[in-house]
């Protein structure tokens, strides 16, 4: 058979009717369409290219502007050169497959079986040579780019370092499996497609030109065996290096029990795999005896009796293994693996240095119980940063446009001399408050451009109308925090990006007047722009005011790329970054404070956890501004980076914070250069790091069963524990987000700033069962860090205190009056809340926080009122303070008098909260008299009955003008009315008997 058999026949395109109709038909179309067609795909392709280009260079240009051009150059490299490689091999195995069966396809005399496919080679024939070059070059693209993806992978085998740590099953140091086996794994997976790409390209190449014949016997050429038998050998080789490392990869494989290898693993399949990778190289010296013996008979018995080995040895044999020794004996033969879980798992996520003491709960509040925790119980943080951004926004944001996060953040702060735990926030720009008659491309991009400033209270005091003790607030005065650069140009809420430098912005509204304050941006942020990259950035957002406005010059700077999330996760690819970046004030500037985690999920042995179920909570789920980790499954995770985002002029700084993680000091080796050291943290940056919320969600998820430290005991599961369900959040089943407070745990010297959660034993049972605690203080020496930093503690409680759920349920139900006289009339808790509701006012239950003092549990919860939420401005306003303490229940307006209501009359600690004076919250309708008017008690017996008759009725008039002006919002009028109320309750104290008993708990 001639190369010309393969072409069309002879005659077929010499038809003259045909060729007339073709040239007729070839008259008729229109004479520019062709040209018209090919200038429009022209230009098309010239559009795409430019649209690639200026996305590129714009790239390039952020990276420049930031410093960190070196990690877009190291991933762009080894991208291209893993995707260049990659797709070569695989372009080169189609090529090879199909230029080698052509080559040596037979020559046969005309027969039944070479004609029927004898049509398709005619079919073929006109685009072989097109898909010859075209096939291999689509398949290598396609192969190349997942190639590609694997840059870090690659990476990481390229730098890896050492554990020091060595597995038990084979010996190895933990960094073969983390660093060494995932990248084996990929070159295995990867060299089996590009051979099954070859031997399927190979066989239907063959087939085509008649290598393969297909009929009544299948029969193939020598050339056909020979080619087919070298691929399938290769194959089967490859797929026996697999059988070999999958050994290794059941160190991280999961169970219905535990992560890594149990007995039947040891026992069976390991050394079944080293049967089946022996069987696999057997059978591929039998294909390669095809060449010899022209026969496919030895290789499909190879084929056979490696399906067999695989059937028989690899799942017959580790199946009645498991069923027959393992599961009559299961404990006594699982206990040594569980062990191993256990403890690779509490070293791999970082708590397997934890203290763990019993703590038995005392039931009976008694006097004076918390003298000796007098240090902690001032560090009770009454302020509720999920609850009170609306107070913020209603009393600091100024304008609408002004924005602060749905979830506020929790810091320290040095306020007269003294450590202040504090709730903050960055009052950021909002777009979506400026009036739609403002908004146009100009305004949203030149002139609304930042925020301004911070706003900071106090975490455990409020002032006497509820609202938070503001120590840094009002745009344009100067607060406890002193002088610093107050602008937010890069921020969570920031534009896409604004044009800045050259043009004046707003800055903030004029505090004297009607006007407002304009600005031009100083700082070094964004890139500077010229008249072609103006046109590039044109390009890339698709925004001809780049070109056109007079407000973009030569001399303006474009930001882009702004949030804080965003700016890290770009210059730091290889992190996996917490869900809340917080702001903090440091040395004249604020910086955004990110936590950065090195994570893996190749660490032998260790627990499997999804990082984004372990970090969710009723916080996560509720709000927009923190949310869960989004990074997949892992079972290794170190808190290896604190980063930092200027957020004046948007430097990022990356500082090593974990010096003995080998997977950080691997990506420092891979990024040289962009990771500070830690002797480079400033002592004012370090005080307010802190223990990152994220990493404690993780660990505490893990804790659950992994605090148990005995294998038999883990084997039965009978002391597993289960975060308790967010309290305030009922029938969502969210879970209770962990707390930041200063707080002294028992045996502990002196409170130290904390992030703590509980625990409750699996089951219905709603009694508590363990509380945990991180020591968050990073400390505030340059360069070093707190030596209790990251100290976990865990109290193990016995005694059967009651759970965070039935705490809550029976403060809302319960009969216990309040002592407080500045509540006002003597209700229940339960009557406060229902006669507040009923006045259309919400009641908000704060964090139910859990405090291990006075040799017991102590609860605390802020109750907070908000006006009827369709009235504008209202906002949440703390009113009042629930305590519990075994099955004692106490509340007042301040945490200092429930707590001596709690405590028998004296607790021996001082809140420090006790000098405000709560607003009295809705109470009943003074009980009127038959013509209907209310009348105040009779003031008999007194020394000045008329002057505290006089008093009384001031303060009933008083309270019933605070009751309309907050049932129509207006709380400016509700604020003076409470003055007045609280200076006739002044007067009616001074004009009350002085022996006047209160009522009993």
């Amino acid at each position: 058979m001639s190369d010309s058999n393969f072409g069309p026949p002879p005659g077929n395109f010499n038809d003259d009717d045909s060729g007339a109709s073709r040239r007729a038909d070839t008259a008729t179309l229109p004479p520019t369409r062709r040209p018209l067609v090919t200038a429009l795909v022209v230009a098309a392709a010239l559009l795409v290219v430019i649209a690639i280009a200026a996305q590129f260079w714009t790239e390039v240009l952020w990276y420049q502007s930031v410093r960190f051009s070196g990690v877009f150059t190291t991933q762009l490299v080894t991208k291209l050169l893993l995707g260049i490689v990659g797709g070569l091999l695989t372009a080169a195995m189609v090529w090879s497959s199909i230029h080698l069966a052509f080559r040596s396809r037979p020559i046969y005399a005309p027969s039944p079986e070479t004609q029927a496919m004898e049509h398709y080679r005619q079919l073929v024939e006109p685009m072989r040579r097109t898909a010859t070059v075209a096939a291999p070059l689509a398949v290598g693209l396609f192969a190349g780019l997942s190639a590609a993806t694997q840059w870090d992978t690659f990476l990481l085998w390229r730098n890896s370092n050492p554990f020091g740590t060595k597995d038990p099953e084979f010996g190895l140091d933990v960094s073969f499996f983390v660093f060494d086996l995932p990248w084996i794994n990929f070159v295995v997976a990867f060299l089996t497609m590009i051979l099954v790409i070859g031997f399927i390209t190979a066989a239907f190449t063959h087939y085509l030109y008649g290598g393969i014949v297909a009929g009544n016997k299948m029969r193939s050429t020598h050339a056909a065996r020979v080619h087919l038998s070298a691929i399938a050998a290769a194959l089967v080789l490859v797929r026996a290096v697999a059988f070999w490392v999958d050994r290794y990869n059941l160190a991280t494989a999961e169970s219905t029990k535990i992560t890594g290898i149990q007995y039947t693993e040891s026992h069976a399949i390991i050394p079944t795999k080293g049967i089946l990778a022996v069987a696999a190289v057997m059978c591929a010296i039998m294909f390669l005896t095809t060449i010899w013996t022209r026969s496919w008979r030895l290789p499909l018995v190879g084929v056979a009796v490696l399906a067999v080995i695989v059937v028989a040895v690899g799942g017959i044999y580790p199946a009645l293994v498991q069923s027959l020794k393992v599961r009559p004996s299961e404990k006594s033969l699982e206990v040594p693996y569980i062990q191993r879980n256990i403890d690779a798992t509490r070293v791999a996520y970082g708590f397997d240095q934890i203290d763990v003491k019993p703590y038995d709960t005392k039931s009976v509040a008694t006097q004076n119980a918390l003298r000796d925790d007098a240090a902690t119980v001032p560090g009770i943080r009454l302020i509720d940063p999920n609850v009170v951004s609306p107070t913020f926004k209603q009393l600091e944001a100024s304008k609408g446009y002004y924005q602060f996060a749905d979830v506020l953040d929790v810091d320290r702060y040095q306020i007269d001399g003294k450590s202040q735990d504090t709730v903050i926030a960055a009052r950021e720009l909002d777009l979506s408050g400026v009036p739609d008659a403002q908004r146009n491309w100009l305004n949203d991009h030149t002139v609304y451009t930042h925020g301004y400033g911070v706003v900071a209270a106090k975490g455990n005091t409020r002032t006497t109308d509820g609202r938070p003790s503001f120590f840094e607030s009002q745009i344009g005065s100067e607060g406890s925090l002193g002088k610093y650069e107050p602008r937010i140009y890069f921020g969570e809420s920031s534009p896409e990006y604004s044009i800045v430098g050259a043009n004046k912005e707003f800055d903030y509204p004029d505090p004297q007047g009607t006007g407002q304050i304009s600005y031009t941006y100083k700082g070094t942020g964004g890139v500077p722009l010229d008249a072609v990259k103006r046109l590039a950035y044109a390009v890339k957002y698709r925004e001809i005011n780049f070109l056109l406005s007079d407000q973009v010059s030569d001399g303006s700077r474009i930001l882009d790329h702004r949030t804080p999330r965003d700016r890290v996760q770009r210059v730091a690819p290889w992190l996996t970054l917490d869900g809340n970046a917080y702001p903090a004030v440091v040395d004249g500037r604020v910086l955004w404070v990110l936590d950065g985690y090195t994570t893996s999920s190749n660490y032998p042995y260790s627990e499997t956890t999804t990082l984004d179920t372990a970090t969710e909570d009723a916080v996560t789920s509720t709000r927009n501004s923190v949310r869960a980790v989004q990074a997949g499954q892992v079972n290794y995770v170190r808190n290896s980076v604190k980063a930092t985002v200027d957020a004046y002029d948007g430097t990022v700084t990356l500082y090593q914070w974990d010096e003995k993680d080998p997977v950080l000091k691997a990506w420092m080796s891979i990024f040289p250069g962009s990771v500070q050291p830690l002797s480079s943290i400033s002592g004012s940056l370090m005080s307010h790091l802190r223990y990152p919320e994220d990493l404690f969600k993780v660990q505490r998820t893990l804790l659950e069963k992994y605090h148990d430290r005995d294998a038999s005991s883990f084997y039965g599961g009978q002391n597993f524990w289960r975060v308790p369900d967010d309290p305030t959040q009922s029938g969502q089943d969210l879970l209770q987000p962990p707390y930041y407070l200063s707080l002294a745990m028992p045996g502990q010297a002196s409170p130290a700033f904390s992030l703590t959660s509980t625990f409750m034993p699996t089951g219905d049972r709603n009694v508590l069962s363990g509380f945990l605690a991180v020591d968050g203080d990073a400390g505030s020496v340059t360069g070093k860090k707190s030596p209790n930093y990251g100290k976990m503690r865990l109290l193990e409680t016995t005694g059967g205190s009651t759970g965070p759920g039935q705490v809550y349920n029976d403060m809302r139900t319960s009969t216990v009056t309040s002592n407080d006289a500045s509540l006002g009339r003597q209700l229940t808790l339960a009557q406060f809340i229902s006669t507040t509701s009923s006045t259309g006012a919400s009641v908000i239950f704060g964090n139910q926080l859990t405090l291990p003092v006075g040799g017991g549990l102590l609860y605390v919860q802020p109750i907070y009122v908000r006006a009827q939420s369709s009235a504008s401005g209202t906002y949440p306003r703390l009113s009042a303070v629930a305590v519990a303490f075994g099955d004692k229940i106490a509340w007042a307006g301040s945490l200092d008098a429930a707590l001596n209501d709690l405590f028998g009359g004296s607790s021996g600690a001082q809140a420090g909260d006790n000098g405000t004076t709560p607003t009295p919250t809705p109470t009943p309708t003074p009980t009127p008299t038959q013509s209907g008017t209310p009348t105040a008690p009779p003031a008999t017996g007194t020394p000045n009955a008329a002057a505290l008759t006089k008093a009384l009725q001031d303060a009933e008039a008083a309270y019933a003008q605070g009751e309309a002006a907050l049932k129509r919002g207006d709380f400016a009028a509700y604020g003076q009315a409470q003055t007045k109320l609280k200076e006739a309750l002044e007067r009616a104290v001074d004009a009350s008997p002085k022996s006047t008993p209160k009522a009993a708990p």
